[in-house]
């Protein structure tokens, strides 16, 4: 008799399935359909081991996250790069592109374009992640969006002028 799915004993599901679940849940967030993508990929107690600063538990902090990241970001696009799973697990990096238009990490909108790498590893069970780890390259972000050591404009970034104010 197979355990599989009851309590205590959760389903396995395919690497296609964790994978197909996986490139669902990018293409919603990449229409903006941040409740879809959520609810599609995430158990409702799924833990983050890399949370983002004030990220709330479970799958309303994966939703609150991808939120602020869509509205500092609008056209915010995930475009996974590699992609290798067993069973339980799918492992991908990404390039996440966007326009900065909206506040990000307390810097207010500047209209530049960001394209940065990550990696995440979910592990699934029945078909949603419930374990996740993982990071973006959030320096280059800050970098990118003129917050940074080196925005690449020859003006000192959010670092620098902190730096010269301690000095």
């Amino acid at each position: 008799m197979c355990d599989a799915g009851l309590p205590g004993h959760p389903a396995t599901m395919s690497k296609e399935q964790n994978i197909a679940t996986q490139e669902k849940a990018a293409a919603h967030i990449n229409a903006g359909e941040i409740d879809a993508a959520m609810d599609t990929m995430f158990a409702v107690d799924a833990v983050d081991h890399d949370p983002a600063p004030g990220q709330a538990p479970g799958r309303e902090g994966f939703r609150g996250f991808f939120r602020t990241l869509t509205t500092a970001f609008p056209d915010a696009h995930l475009e996974p790069q590699t992609m290798v799973a067993d069973d339980e697990n799918v492992a991908f990096a990404y390039t996440l592109t966007g326009t900065h238009r909206g506040e990000f990490n307390g810097v207010p909108a500047t209209g530049r374009r960001i394209e940065v790498r990550g990696l995440q590893i979910g592990r699934f069970e029945n078909g949603q992640i419930v374990e996740r780890w993982g990071a973006t390259d959030e320096a280059t972000i800050m970098s990118q969006i003129g917050a940074g050591p080196d925005d690449g404009s020859g003006k000192p970034g959010l670092v620098d002028k902190v730096k010269n104010a301690l000095s």
